[in-house]
């Protein structure tokens, strides 16, 4: 068994929000399971799983302006991304440990 994870970031300030949510039995069971599976209470689990779902939303909406001459040049790497190396070549194609 593994040891408890520990939260990536603690929230700065006080914890005196509150948010509920209702959720079917078969839910709150599997949310409770996956909780203890990682040592956590249910409100921790579900506090980090949100709030990691949430930072992966967020970045996936990031939005950046460039200029017409800094589009054309990010176009273009796009469009002829470098060679991978030999030994990168030999990473990906070599076997993985568990097939050996």
């Amino acid at each position: 068994m593994t040891a408890p994870r520990q939260a990536r970031r603690s929230s700065p300030g006080p914890k005196d929000n509150v948010i509920q949510i209702r959720a079917s039995a078969e839910t709150k069971a599997m949310l409770q399971s996956a909780a203890r599976l990682r040592g956590q209470k249910l409100s921790e689990f579900m506090l980090e799983s949100a709030r990691r779902q949430a930072e992966e939303t967020m970045l996936d909406q990031r939005v950046f302006f460039l200029s017409p001459e800094a589009h054309t040049r990010f176009l273009a790497l796009l469009d002829s991304p470098p060679e991978p190396s030999e030994a990168a070549r030999e990473r990906l194609n070599r076997k993985p440990p568990w097939e050996t």
